[in-house]
């Protein structure tokens, strides 16, 4: 399995933070936030991977992360995205690097407190499709501003509602997403949303609508850095206090 971590997009909403640099790169703590979602990866096991970005910026991460082998990548690619045209547009350009092999992707400005490794081994021994990640949200307000999942009694995904009015589940869909090698096909078939970009969640709902569809739930903490500036410094200080991708 091979790993995509999507490090593109404007940022806009950590603007003024963003107009310097990508906000991908602006620190988490310690250090860059894109490094969190390499060390996540990484950690689970995935040490081959590409890293999708795009903007003026785009040459900061080659000096960061050069040939990725200071954080235990072993092969580092990179894509460069020319306009800002969604999170499926961006993962489409990693089919040649995944050549045919099962991918995990995982949006940069996402950073979680436990391993990932058992939902890699979960989707390893899964026999097709894709498996998303989900974590619990109480609060019915944040999650009218995401991704959320109705589910069935039997653990199935019915669904996925991109910032629903009302709420299916207390889950919300986190920026980890595991997919086989149908999904290169998959994404040449979509239509651009109203934003005029190709939606991830379209991509999950097809899956869904083909009943291979899985999921797990992540265990602690899971932070969106780059929703706003308050989930920025949210993210900041819980992993201060906490540190991320702990076994």
């Amino acid at each position: 399995m091979k790993g995509v971590i999507l490090a593109g997009g404007s940022g806009t909403r950590l603007h003024p933070l963003t107009r310097i640099t990508n906000k991908h790169l602006l620190p988490i703590y310690d250090r860059p936030m894109v490094t969190y979602s390499i060390e996540c990866l990484v950690r689970a096991g995935i040490t081959e991977l590409m890293v999708v970005t795009g903007g003026t910026h785009a040459g900061e991460f080659l000096r960061l992360l050069g040939n990725g082998h200071e954080y235990g990548i072993e092969r580092l690619s990179y894509a460069y995205q020319e306009r800002a045209g969604g999170i499926a547009d961006a993962l489409g350009l990693a089919e040649r690097f995944a050549a045919g092999e099962r991918v995990c992707v995982m949006l940069a400005d996402n950073v979680v407190e436990r391993s990932v490794r058992s939902s890699v081994e979960n989707f390893e021994r899964q026999e097709r499709g894709a498996r998303i990640l989900l974590a619990r949200e109480e609060d019915p307000e944040h999650l009218r501003h995401l991704g959320v999942p109705e589910l069935d009694g039997d653990g199935r995904v019915l669904r996925i509602v991109e910032k629903p009015e009302t709420p299916p589940s207390p889950f919300a869909v986190t920026g980890i997403y595991f997919y086989d090698a149908d999904v290169f096909e998959i994404i040449p078939g979509l239509v651009p949303s109203g934003r005029g970009e190709l939606e991830i969640t379209d991509v999950n709902n097809h899956y869904v609508e083909q009943g291979t569809m899985e999921y797990d739930v992540l265990e602690g903490f899971w932070g969106d850095a780059g929703e706003s500036i308050d989930a920025y410094y949210a993210v900041n200080d819980f992993v201060r206090a906490n540190g991320a991708n702990t076994e």
